[in-house]
């Protein structure tokens, strides 16, 4: 049963404006971002040979990662044997960092393929690396439609920096 009450519950998450009211951006953000050499104001806490490892801007947990190859490519029968081995490792090396950090109660380790998947940028492949704690899920995404993430994006940067 849900007690109606009159008066409506604010939940304040200001910094996400900035989702909200931007538009989509030009060009690939997984191409462009480690072009413009400005790892710490993209969140780039990693460069490989053939992949890199960034935040996700708009993270479903804190320390939710992307691991992503240079190269744009959708497809992951498409990278080359290089790319695919460093990307797994990469991916691993994430979890067992996360795990050191954050001490999460598992992951949910995904990769997205087209639009119809899921996918936000659907013409680069990547895949995520989401931490999830006991009750990280509450109430607020069932009936507020709203996700309350509890770290900022620079702090949780600051946490994993030079750990990779």
């Amino acid at each position: 049963m849900v007690k109606k009450t009159s008066k409506m519950e604010r939940l304040w998450a200001p910094w996400r404006i900035r989702y909200v009211q931007m538009g989509k951006p030009e060009g690939c953000i997984l191409c462009d971002k480690p072009k413009e050499n400005k790892d710490t104001e993209n969140y780039i806490l990693y460069r490989g040979k053939e992949n890199f490892i960034m935040l996700n801007a708009f993270p479903y947990n804190p320390g939710h990662l992307m691991v992503s190859p240079y190269r744009h490519i959708a497809a992951l029968e498409d990278l080359t044997d290089d790319e695919r081995n460093e990307h797994f490792a990469m991916v691993s090396r994430s979890v067992a960092v996360l795990r050191q950090v954050f001490h999460p109660d598992g992951f949910n380790i995904g990769i997205n393929l087209g639009r119809v998947a899921g996918a936000g940028i659907d013409g680069h492949c990547h895949t995520h690396i989401v931490p999830r704690w006991n009750g990280d899920t509450n109430f607020m995404p069932v009936l507020a439609n709203t996700k309350v993430v509890n770290e900022a994006l620079a702090d949780t940067y600051r946490k994993l920096t030079g750990r990779f």
